[in-house]
């Protein structure tokens, strides 16, 4: 048996496994995205991967860095990719867009959509846009059209499509035009320093969207590209980021991270494990200064204890901060699931404020938003007169304008 022969049955296996693996977590639910998992071999587009990687149901391969570092380009986890293509309820013969190439996805959907649909992908990097044209005609699927551009102008030509499906976190969506009557539009899209994938279906001249899913993407690079203010502190250990508002004085926040602290304890508390990102949504709803704060997993450094390591919501301004926290829940009862109270630290001249207004709305998202529906998404044009939700939020964009809505 050649190593050839082992790599072929390795692949064949763990695709199988894969698929096994996304059909008990829900996220593959259709026969056609099944088959399309079953049968693409997602190592031939991301060769430097080891199979494992490649066939994790929740690893992203990153396929290239910019200088300093950071991904600019990767292939989405498997489950990811698998919610996403049953969102957009892909059949024989459908016209589909995809923002952001890479390869493997825009094989998935020519799988769904067989010989008689088309699929264009487009990519402003040219390193990318070569590989995903190599690697689909390696593996059958050369009838992918793959075009370099820049996608806030690219592939209008191509269209209308049925489905338009985004693989790179987008703070705008200027695609709707190009979305035939019945299509439908799945789009990472950034607000307030969040993401969420949203399904968005056109309702006269809106886009009602649904299933909003938690999602982390590269950045979308181009006219469409948008810049969220950093700040990096002690040397690069902790770093914090907010879309928008005054100019941050790194100085002061850096002086701050290290002064005296307030510390502030609310009632709330969370399972081991469970999920919280409605309150991400609520902060980003009931003030301006919600952002993230991020320890760097590279450094040893106690300098600060986030509720989660990544996506720790935050309280920001230009020279203070506060952020959450967690500590065990006393509980007697040790069959009981193990609970962490969710505290809040202050930093910096503001900080007491900050960590008061931060641990005030996290009791009223418990009280009163924590065991209800989330809030829903409407998309509208940027010149739409839109009347403002009874509890909620309008995000303005450059050529739309995102409403946050919750039920009252």
């Amino acid at each position: 048996m050649t190593a050839d022969t082992v790599s072929f049955e390795s692949s064949e296996r763990l695709r199988a496994d894969l698929v096994t693996t996304l059909r008990k977590r829900g996220s593959l639910r259709s026969p056609a995205v099944a088959a399309a998992f079953a049968k693409v071999p997602r190592e031939k587009f991301a060769p430097e991967a080891p199979l494992s990687a490649a066939y994790s149901a929740y690893d992203v391969i990153v396929t290239e860095r910019d200088a300093a570092g950071e991904a600019i380009s990767s292939v989405s986890a498997p489950w990811l990719q698998a919610e996403m293509l049953e969102a957009a309820r892909l059949k024989p013969g459908a016209r589909v867009l995809e923002i952001g190439s890479g390869g493997y996805n825009a094989a998935l959907i020519a799988e769904v959509v067989g010989t008689e649909g088309s699929v264009v992908t487009v990519d402003i990097d040219p390193f990318v846009t070569e590989r995903a044209a190599r690697f689909l005609a390696q593996t059958g699927h050369p009838h992918v059209k793959v075009i370099l551009g820049d996608a806030e102008h690219a592939a209008g030509e191509y269209g209308p499509y049925d489905a338009i499906l985004v693989t790179a976190g987008a703070w705008d969506c200027p695609w709707g035009h190009l979305l035939a009557p019945g299509g439908r539009m799945v789009v990472p899209l950034c607000f307030a320093s969040i993401t969420r994938s949203i399904t968005f279906v056109r309702e006269g001249d809106r886009f009602i969207g649904h299933d909003p899913t938690v999602c982390g993407f590269v950045p979308i690079q181009g006219a469409g590209a948008h810049a969220e203010q950093a700040a990096v502190l002690a040397e690069g250990a902790v770093k914090l980021t907010i879309d928008g508002g005054p100019a941050l004085d790194i100085a002061a926040l850096d002086r701050a991270l290290t002064d005296i602290r307030t510390e502030l304890w609310t009632t709330v508390t969370v399972g081991s494990g469970k999920p919280f990102d409605t309150l991400h949504l609520w902060l980003a709803t009931v003030t301006d200064a919600f952002g993230w704060i991020w320890p760097n997993p590279d450094c040893d450094c106690d300098l600060i204890s986030p509720a989660v390591r990544w996506f720790c919501p935050a309280l920001i301004t230009p020279d203070s901060f506060a952020y959450l926290t967690v500590r065990d829940a006393h509980s007697t009862d040790e069959a009981k699931e193990r609970r962490h109270q969710f505290g809040v630290y202050g930093h910096g001249r503001r900080g007491a404020e900050l960590a008061q207004q931060l641990a005030d709305q996290v009791a009223t998202w418990d009280r009163d938003r924590r065991n209800g529906p989330g809030p829903g998404f409407t998309l509208y044009p940027a010149d739409a007169a839109v009347p403002a939700p009874a509890v909620g939020r309008i995000f303005a964009k450059r050529r739309t304008q995102l409403v946050m809505s919750w039920p009252v």
